[in-house]
C-alpha cells in the first residue's frame, strides 16, 4: 500500500498511515534509524505473575437467560472474543532494559518516550531509565487514575498505573499545551466567566476510566489502554505528520489514536492474537502489515 503524498506543504498531513510488523520488537527495532521516531509510547507486561485474560462477550434477549438487566429483563451471554498472555518475568529490567536502549536511540533530538507501568516494577524502571538518559531527562511522572474493578480487602486497592515521560534532550521537547483537552474546574465559582468556559489543563494526575468492558472501544485484547489517554498524549507531545512508534502495540489503541490525529506510526507486536485484533481495528484504513521478521 503506497504512502500518502509528501510534497505539499499546506496537504501534507493530511492522511497518515499505520504500519504494523509482527515479530520479536528488539528483532524489528534494530533495523531502523537512528531518531526516526518523534513520540514513542509503550505499554509493556506490568510483570504481574499471571496469565493476563480478557474476554468480549454478546448479549441478546433470552427468558431463559443467565444475567437480569434493567426492568427484570434476562438476557443470554454468548462469548464473542477472548485473549491471554504469559505476563511474568525472572528478570524484568534484563528484558525491557535493551528495548529501552533502542526506544532512546530511535528518538528524534526532539523526541519524548512515554512508559506506562504499574507500582511492581515502576520504581526499579525509573532509576534504571534516570542512567540511560540521565536525570535530567526526566520530565513527569504522570498517574492515571481509574476507579472501577475490584476491591481488595487487605489493602488499599490497587486503581492507578505510572506512565513516565522522558525528553531526548530536557531543553528540546513537543509540548503543544494549546492541543491538550481541556477539564472543568472542580470549584467553578471562584475562577472568572472566561476560566470556566475555557477549563483548565489537566495536571499530572489524569482521572479517566479504563475502557469499559461493555463499550464500543472494547475489543477484548488483555491490558487495553482508554483511548482518551493515548489522545490526550499524541495531541500534546506530537504534531502533524510526525513519525510515532509503540513497540508493544497490543490491541493498537496507541496507533488508533495518532491515526485520528493525522500521526504516521509504526507497531509492533509478536502476538498472533493482536495482530487479529488490530487487523479487524484498522479496517478501512491506510494500514500495512509486516510480516513475521525472520531471526537474524
Amino acid at each position: 500500500m503506497s504512502a500518502p503524498a509528501r510534497s505539499v506543504a499546506t496537504a501534507r498531513y493530511l492522511v497518515s498511515v499505520i504500519t504494523v510488523h509482527r515479530g520479536d520488537n528488539l528483532k524489528v527495532l534494530r533495523p531502523f534509524a537512528d531518531g526516526a521516531f518523534d513520540l514513542i509510547y509503550i505499554d509493556p507486561p506490568f510483570n504481574t505473575g499471571r496469565v493476563q485474560r480478557r474476554s468480549r462477550v454478546r448479549t441478546r434477549a433470552d427468558v431463559d437467560g443467565s444475567r437480569t438487566g434493567f426492568g427484570g429483563r434476562r438476557y443470554a451471554v454468548e462469548n464473542v472474543a477472548s485473549g491471554a498472555y504469559g505476563d511474568s518475568f525472572g528478570d524484568y529490567l534484563g528484558f525491557l532494559g535493551p528495548r529501552l536502549e533502542e526506544a532512546r536511540r530511535l528518538l528524534s533530538a526532539t523526541g519524548s518516550l512515554f512508559v506506562h507501568l504499574d507500582a511492581r516494577e515502576v520504581h526499579y524502571v525509573k532509576v534504571w531509565m534516570d542512567t540511560l538518559f540521565g536525570r535530567s531527562s526526566f520530565i513527569n511522572e504522570i498517574v492515571w487514575a481509574y476507579d472501577y474493578g475490584a476491591r481488595s480487602t487487605k489493602r488499599w486497592s490497587a486503581k492507578h498505573d505510572t506512565i513516565l515521560w522522558y525528553a531526548k534532550d530536557p531543553e528540546r521537547y513537543t509540548f503543544n499545551a494549546a492541543a491538550s483537552d481541556r477539564l472543568p474546574y472542580m470549584a467553578p465559582g471562584l475562577v472568572t466567566p472566561e476560566k470556566r468556559a475555557r477549563g483548565k489543563m489537566p495536571t499530572d494526575t489524569w482521572w479517566n476510566t479504563i475502557v469499559s468492558p461493555t463499550g464500543k472501544e472494547k475489543t477484548g485484547y488483555p491490558t487495553q489502554k482508554p483511548l482518551a489517554i493515548l489522545e490526550r498524549i499524541v495531541k500534546v507531545h506530537s504534531s502533524p505528520g510526525d513519525q510515532l512508534l509503540d513497540f508493544f502495540a497490543g490491541s493498537g489503541s496507541f496507533g488508533d489514536a495518532a491515526d485520528r490525529h493525522g500521526r504516521d506510526v509504526t507497531l509492533v507486536d509478536e502476538s498472533a492474537e493482536a495482530i487479529r485484533v488490530m487487523r479487524a481495528r484498522f479496517r478501512g484504513r491506510e494500514v500495512r502489515f509486516v510480516p513475521v521478521r525472520a531471526a537474524r
